[in-house]
């Protein structure tokens, strides 16, 4: 999975990984402050899921070209209590799995797997 610059927490990617998914940053691999464009080709390139909460850049990149492993886009909302926390993400993404949910090529809110 790959982890963009919102999304990238130490917590966050420390209950990913407890959780057991393979978690890079795009501070780690050099691609902070990099077009969206640039990170979408990289987890392309990588075979790897991104995580974002920049989701209309990340629709419209995906609608451009969907070939890639997924990404699970959390919307945020003006009112912070709705927001997803970050057990919330990690449970989102359990969800997902447990209803063997393909990722690949598709564009997925992940809020709407936090139940």
């Amino acid at each position: 999975m790959l982890l963009d610059e919102d999304s990238q927490a130490r917590y966050l990617i420390n209950l990913l990984q407890a959780a057991g998914h393979d978690v890079v940053t795009v501070k780690e691999i050099g691609l902070m402050n990099r077009p969206d464009s640039v990170v979408l080709d990289f987890a392309r390139q990588s075979e790897r899921v991104l995580l974002t909460r920049n989701c209309n850049d990340f629709q419209e990149l995906h609608q451009i070209n969907p070939e890639h492993s997924g990404v699970l886009a959390i919307y945020q909302d003006s009112e912070m209590g709705k927001n997803m926390n970050y057990q919330g993400i990690v449970q989102a993404i359990e969800n997902l799995e447990a209803a063997d949910y393909v990722l690949k090529k598709e564009f997925i809110v992940l809020n709407h797997w936090g139940y």
